[in-house]
């Protein structure tokens, strides 16, 4: 058993799904990976099943409905702290997030991170193939979450991660409350909160070539309001561990 767990949320990945799977195993370190299929019509959790007998490290979790990526992730932190996993990951399933970077998030954590982000902005813009629009959203997305929320992270709406155990065991995941891009954010801010030492590694982002985005004007709208209250919850929450 590997000590490290790659959570992909899917729906509806049938073109990405077995090739995202077979490079995450081909990679130098042995990682396992957890897909969480939100009932794809298109047969996504299909094709993962077909794979298990292939890659015994492979598992699946199947919902019932799309119900948001947060409720996702969370699905999978729960599977995973129910496990012995010391190092657990968030990647998209579309090769926007290079699996070879998993390694290098590993490493951060190793080397001293609690989180480690996988960041498009820490080092300039590093992003493939996206419109110059959604770069510029992006990019003043992560700047308005610094002004509102006050945490020096340059990526700020980022879910190319990986955690070390101990924060997914203190964040108490019945008060994470957004479920779309807004999740990315209040991981982030809360684990800054408890304390925990988060860091940036550089990557490059590139856009998918397959499959369709699942970004949504409400899920921005989320995104944009969400920082606000997230801020003024905090006001009125404890964070000692």
């Amino acid at each position: 058993m590997s000590d490290s767990l790659v959570i992909i949320p899917t729906y509806n990945e049938k073109e990405n799904i077995e090739k995202i799977i077979r490079k995450v195993f081909s990679l130098p370190y042995h990682f396992e990976i957890l897909i969480i299929d939100d009932g794809s019509p298109d047969g996504t959790a299909q094709i993962v099943k077909g794979l298990q007998v292939e890659f015994p490290m492979l598992h699946i979790e199947e919902r019932q409905g799309k119900l948001g990526l947060g409720t996702a992730y969370i699905h999978g932190f729960k599977w995973a702290l129910e496990r012995s996993y010391e190092y657990i990951f968030e990647m998209d399933a579309d090769f926007s997030h290079n699996p070879d970077d998993l390694v290098k998030l590993r490493e951060a954590c190793v080397n001293g991170a609690d989180l480690a982000i996988g960041s498009r902005y820490v080092k300039g813009v590093n992003v493939v193939n996206w419109p110059m629009g959604r770069v510029l959203m992006s990019y003043f997305a992560s700047m308005y979450v610094r002004i509102i929320t006050g945490i020096n992270i340059q990526d700020a709406t980022a879910g190319f991660k990986c955690y070390r155990r101990k924060v997914l065991e203190t964040i108490p995941m019945e008060k994470i409350k957004f479920v779309g891009y807004a999740f990315q954010i209040e991981m982030k801010f809360t684990a800054i909160k408890y304390g925990f030492n988060v860091v940036e590694v550089p990557i490059i982002f590139t856009d998918r070539t397959e499959g369709t985005s699942k970004m949504s004007t409400r899920i921005f709208r989320e995104a944009f309001l969400g920082v606000i209250q997230m801020k003024v919850n905090s006001w009125f929450r404890n964070y000692n561990r």
